[in-house]
């Protein structure tokens, strides 16, 4: 299973967002860019798609930029995953989505799983040097 760059990318500049955000002040693309060594366009489509679903907040200006929204703290990576790879199922059953489909239902329980611990781990968490364990 592999998620896209876009959400690897996605992941650290919410935490780096989170660890920065101390200082209520907005931090521009190209720092974000920087920060992980990315295309500042290529980041600001991604940073679109994180504003579009309400995870952070952007402001344009000399003295614009991003920072995370009020309530941060609870923004677990299944919010930020979801946010950027959609709401479409992992596995498509290739049986015309037969319900009685046994194969389908193993992996279904796998993806609730792994959605589980996704919700469970919060950009908060990591910061506190915890995690979903």
């Amino acid at each position: 299973m592999k998620f896209t760059k876009a959400t690897n990318y996605a992941l650290h500049t919410m935490l780096y967002l989170a660890k920065e955000g101390a200082k209520q002040q907005p931090i521009g693309v190209q720092q974000l860019a920087d920060h992980q060594q990315v295309s500042p366009t290529y980041l600001s489509k991604i940073l679109t798609k994180l504003v579009k679903e309400g995870l952070i907040t952007s402001s344009s200006g000399a003295n614009g930029g991003y920072k995370l929204r009020k309530g941060w703290q609870q923004l677990s990576f299944f919010d930020i995953i979801q946010a950027i790879e959609g709401k479409a199922s992992i596995f498509e059953c290739s049986l015309h989505d037969e319900p009685a489909c046994i194969v389908k239902r193993v992996m279904e329980k796998a993806e609730e799983q792994m959605e589980q611990e996704l919700r469970q781990t919060t950009i908060a968490s990591l910061l506190e040097g915890k995690s979903s364990e």
